[in-house]
């Protein structure tokens, strides 16, 4: 008896890995969902965009299933089955947010990152009336006038926010934030000449650089963009070792099996990587990046390191 039953524990031990490829293989045999944050924005752009060139690639229909703000939709995914059936799309708001609050999830515990997708740089843009014209000129003004020149950003935890709080600290300046409800209020405050500068997104002040409305100092990435190609970056320009912009990727649910997240990671690069989606994200102001989900894993671990000791040096709590 016991014979017997050693027997089929040792079957079945050498067969999983078998079974589990199988499915990966078969993967998928039913609609597939993807959760993501509310309609409109890039986030749920690229979300709807690779639903589409999944459908076609997987055979089966891939739905997006839109719900607002970043914790409803983590929370509702770490609670899914790990059968690769539900996948989130998300931005960074969905690891910043428990740094900032709680939250019934937890960012690298209850999911298994797939790849990163996107990101999407900011740019500093000071009103032109500012005697600044570098990130150079603008530390040693913002020094010799502490707490005088103002930031406007968008809501807190936002890429404006947080970009602009990493740059005080690593500048050692006292800008002084003042929040909007949003990207547009907070540029069309900076337009008007209310605030001194802001950390914008690139797509939302392109057009204001180019009429000469807005003066561009740097963009906020490691290495220079194709996005805004003559801009240099924050880090040669005076502050090295700064890097931010908002970036997005796709999870599944945490204990998805390996076979079936590398499957799911070479189906996303596959549209990620054509032309069509490439060239609209970047009319969007956003890049893609592709990933392994090994670095998609080390690097959103490294990212809330770097994050968590500004939002907790800088007292940044949810609203």
């Amino acid at each position: 008896m016991i014979a017997h039953l050693l027997a089929h524990i040792l079957m079945f031990g050498l067969l999983t890995p078998i079974f589990t490829l199988a499915s990966a293989q078969d993967y998928p045999l039913k609609p597939v969902r993807i959760v993501t944050s509310a309609v409109g924005g890039v986030t749920d752009l690229i979300a709807r965009l690779l639903a589409q060139g999944l459908s076609v690639n997987l055979g089966q229909q891939v739905i997006v299933d839109n719900r607002p703000t970043g914790i409803i939709p983590g929370d509702l995914v770490a609670k899914a089955p790990a059968d690769g059936y539900t996948l989130l799309f998300h931005g960074s708001s969905l690891w910043i947010a428990p740094l900032m609050q709680e939250v019934p999830y937890d960012p690298v515990r209850d999911f298994a990152p797939i790849t990163w997708a996107s990101s999407t740089p900011n740019v500093i843009v000071v009103h032109p009336s500012l005697p600044a014209r570098s990130v150079k000129d603008l530390i040693a003004l913002a020094k010799s006038r502490p707490a005088a020149l103002d930031y406007a950003s968008g809501a807190t935890g936002s890429s404006s926010h947080l970009a602009a709080e990493l740059f005080k600290a690593m500048a050692g300046v006292n800008i002084v934030r003042i929040p909007y409800k949003g990207q547009g209020p907070a540029i069309l405050a900076l337009l008007g000449g209310q605030v001194h500068m802001s950390f914008a997104t690139t797509g939302s002040v392109t057009s204001f650089i180019r009429s000469g409305r807005l003066r561009a100092l740097a963009i906020t990435t490691a290495k220079r963009s194709t996005l805004a190609a003559d801009l240099p970056t924050v880090a040669e320009s005076g502050l090295p070792g700064y890097q931010s912009a908002s970036n997005a990727g796709a999870f599944a649910p945490a204990g998805t099996a390996a076979t079936l997240i590398n499957r799911l990671n070479q189906e996303i690069l596959r549209v990620l990587n054509t032309n069509s989606m490439k060239e609209r994200l970047f009319s969007e102001g956003s890049e893609i990046v592709g990933s392994s989900p090994q670095e998609f894993a080390t690097d959103l671990k490294a990212e809330m390191t770097r994050l968590g000791k500004v939002i907790k040096d800088a007292g940044i709590r949810g609203e």
